[in-house]
């Protein structure tokens, strides 16, 4: 019994149940918002450390043995995935209290946000491909009610394109696991793997793999659908926004991750031009679109298109060293993006906008922001010694070894670009004056040294944003040991048969011998009309 795999999901479900008994408190609430969090992270370190020393840890739910039963897997991905979650989660609990109003939390803010997390948390822990689909669902329900949290015209209309593209990747997925188990019989994805390659139909193979590409793309904001993201992810409050560029789409990148190790790994050869492609073009029509933009949270939000290409390029590169910097720019962004947004919420306190034509002065008057501010943008831009520097150096020099040049010129084209819109929002938040036609807020009371007398709530923002601020810059400077758990998960995920003797104690080498142990009673099962 491991009980630390199935916390990080129980936990956040609990919180927010007990949130919704709570929902005229709003003291319990914001209680169970930070308190609920802070648990969330000690059974994720738990986990963390746990996989660290075994590899695997898996729990057979309800004790039905797999593929039967549903199982929990952690492996390095998994861990890793599910405590930068719950540090995210925490981070978030803490701003929220100087940001979210009554209204929002009366109306069930922080119910949704531990229901929020524990999607993202059974999306990384699952392994069954149907409940991976069930925890997107999850996850969409939670991240669509907390967007239209307000019922602004500009939510809605953000909201709507969300969830109808969101939806047409939750129809190509459920499609796909349909075909899936009417192909092989299973929807355990580690009894996928194995009886994948032996299929009748191999030609139904190559159209699934597809089918989970265009489905978990979608949900990753990939190239061509991923105009839902820059169309809704300005609208929410500030805290929402920030935790759906950090969680959101790197459950779709992650997804992809999984799914083309272990199931269709034998597949990715014939799937890797069209990848490495869509990554290169994900990484231009982003960087691009940020270039075009002068809203402050527009560009970060086609800013999160382009890092998803460099993720999904290090999947497309197909070796251990790519894998491992694709992964260590999902955790790298997920501290970056997210801080960046915080950043903007903090900017509009001060000064009543999003758009950069109205902004401006702060580097002088709060230079500690601006501080925060130049660690995450330049950090996104890859500029060393921060964190964003070694992920790209990383996928860089795997794009180099696998003689991709092409595509790694754009990569670097690509970095060269987002530093031009980090300079822009610098320049225009940070450095320039403020216009004099910009009337300070009414949050914001005049007086003291600077001008200005901040709320006492201001500090509650300020904490996350150092914090992330901070891990930026620590996780560039101790990039070695951060790169050697990196280098762990790229070798787990290019060895499936290690992932598969974890949950189905098959050996390498056995797997015919598996299969007809398993199907023999299932057969036996459905002529007596029996349930297998």
């Amino acid at each position: 019994m491991r009980p630390e795999v199935a916390l990080p999901v129980l936990l956040p479900l609990l919180s927010g149940a007990i949130s919704l008994l709570f929902w005229r408190s709003r003291p319990v609430q914001r209680f169970l918002g930070v308190g609920g969090n802070l648990a969330l992270l000690v059974v994720s370190l738990w986990l963390f450390v746990g996989v660290m020393e075994e590899g695997y840890i898996t729990l057979e739910m309800g004790g039905w043995p797999a593929p039967f039963g549903i199982v929990l897997v952690a492996d390095a991905l998994s861990a890793v995935m599910v405590l930068m979650t719950a540090i995210i989660g925490l981070l978030m609990g803490i701003y929220s209290l100087a940001t979210t109003g009554r209204g929002h939390e009366k109306f069930g803010y922080y119910p949704l946000m531990h229901l929020l997390l524990a999607g993202v948390a059974g999306a990384f822990l699952t392994g069954d491909i149907f409940n991976l689909y069930v925890w997107f669902e999850v996850m969409l329900v939670a991240s669509f009610a907390l967007m239209i949290l307000g019922g602004e015209r500009a939510q809605m209309e953000g909201a709507i394109k969300y969830v109808t593209l969101n939806l047409l990747a939750s129809i190509i997925f459920l499609t796909a696991v349909g075909l899936t188990y009417g192909t092989v019989g299973t929807l355990n994805m580690a009894d996928i793997a194995l009886r994948l390659d032996a299929a009748e139909h191999s030609g139904m193979v190559e159209v699934l793999a597809v089918m989970y590409m265009v489905a978990f793309g979608i949900k990753a904001a990939a190239f061509p659908l991923f105009f839902w993201l820059p169309a809704s992810y300005h609208t929410p409050p500030v805290a929402v926004s920030a935790l759906f560029a950090a969680l959101l789409t790197k459950v779709g990148v992650y997804s992809l991750f999984r799914v083309f190790t272990l199931v269709f790994d034998q597949s990715m050869e014939y799937l890797q031009d069209i990848m490495l492609w869509a990554a290169a073009i994900t990484m231009v029509t982003g960087v691009l679109g940020a270039a075009a933009q002068f809203e402050f949270r527009r560009i970060l939000s086609f800013h999160i298109v382009s890092q998803i290409g460099y993720m999904l390029l290090g999947l497309a590169l197909y070796t251990p060293l790519a894998i491992a910097g694709g992964v260590f720019a999902v955790l790298h962004n997920m501290v970056v993006k997210t801080n960046l947004f915080l950043i903007s919420g903090i900017t509009h306190r001060l000064l009543g906008t999003y758009q950069l034509k109205k902004m401006g002065g702060l580097y002088r008057e709060r230079p500690w922001l601006a501080v925060a501010f130049f660690l995450s943008a330049f950090s996104l831009a890859g500029i060393p010694p921060l964190s964003g520097f070694f992920a790209k150096f990383v996928i860089v020099r795997a794009g180099i070894e696998a003689e991709a040049y092409v595509v790694t010129g754009i990569a670097l084209a690509v970095g060269f670009m987002t530093l031009y819109s980090m300079v822009k929002l610098w320049n225009e938040v940070f450095w320039k004056t403020l216009p004099e036609d910009n009337q300070v807020p009414e949050n914001v009371t005049p007086g003291g040294d600077d001008g200005r007398l901040i709320k006492p709530s201001l500090g509650m923002m300020y904490f996350p944003v150092m914090m992330l601020a901070a891990a930026t810059l620590m996780i560039g400077i101790f990039a070695e040991p951060i790169m050697q758990t990196m280098n762990l998960v790229g070798d787990q995920l290019l060895a499936p048969e290690h992932y598969i003797e974890a949950v189905l104690g098959v050996t390498p080498g056995n797997e015919a011998e598996w299969i007809d142990q398993v199907t023999a009673p299932q057969e036996g099962a459905q002529r007596e009309g029996g349930a297998p």
